[in-house]
């Protein structure tokens, strides 16, 4: 049986774009690590204690935490284990979902902080895991909204990198700031879940049988006909009183025998 082949793919317009999109992707990802490690490498230099830059809880000195919490970090450790996450993650919100992202980041670097700073523990909280969280999230959870390919595929991936964030949410170590990862899950959660609809769906491959024509509806192909729709293909005569009479042809006269031969 042959198959008809599938119309072309996306035209060239669209395949530059697509590359477009992809630059615009890593350079924003490597512009945000990069300006993370500008702070970190500043502070370590000039002396600046990372604390003074954290949430700090229901205290109007740690208001300033929530806009420059993301940048700053205990530890090169910290730093290291926070920066991969968050580079991949961004790249791949910029590129599947560049006009949400521009709405989404923000919403999670400012509103986790803020939520940290309502709920939080009596402490100094710094670093960009809430953040990578609220990425995570968001990639996750507007990947099964949306249902496209490439948003699936995205979902996939990040659950199978990153998957373990969902335990971190909660309370496991003294010195992790657990609110923080909360926060901007619960924050990532309402930006997917606001923004799903905010870039378009990607063009979808179309093949030659779709447009063969509609095929007929299930229902109509399953339901019996009508007695009166269906054909007679044979009648019954109508013989009195009931009974069947088969008849049979006449036999032809055979030629009488010698011994049946009439005597002279």
């Amino acid at each position: 049986m042959d198959i008809a082949p599938a119309l072309p793919e996306p035209d060239r317009v669209s395949a530059a774009n697509d590359r477009i999109r992809l630059r615009y992707a890593i350079a924003g990802s490597l512009i945000l690590a990069a300006g993370i490690w500008v702070v970190w490498l500043a502070g370590w230099l000039l002396g600046w204690p990372p604390g003074d830059f954290g949430v700090v809880p229901r205290q109007a000195e740690g208001l300033i935490g929530i806009a420059l919490a993301p940048l700053a970090h205990g530890s090169f450790e910290h730093l290291m284990s926070n920066t991969l996450p968050l580079g991949l993650l961004t790249c791949l919100a910029l590129y599947a979902y560049p006009l949400a992202t521009r709405w989404a980041l923000p919403a999670i670097w400012l509103l986790s902080g803020l939520g940290v700073w309502l709920f939080g523990r009596d402490s100094s909280h710094i670093g960009a895991s809430g953040l990578t969280h609220g990425l995570m999230f968001f990639l996750f959870v507007i990947g099964l909204l949306r249902r496209d390919k490439l948003a699936v595929a995205i979902s996939l991936v990040v659950f199978f990198l990153y998957g373990g964030m969902l335990m971190t949410i909660l309370p496991r170590e003294a010195h992790v700031s657990f609110e923080s990862h909360m926060a901007g899950a619960v924050v990532g959660i309402l930006a997917a879940i606001a923004l799903r609809r905010r870039d378009p769906e990607p063009p979808r491959k179309r093949y030659s049988w779709e447009d063969e024509g509609e095929p007929p509806a299930q229902d109509e192909e399953l339901e019996l006909p009508r007695p009166a729709d269906v054909p007679v293909l044979w009648r019954r005569s109508a013989v009195p009183g009931g009974a069947q009479i088969i008849a049979f042809p006449t036999a032809r006269a055979s030629r009488p025998t010698r011994d049946e031969e009439p005597a002279e």
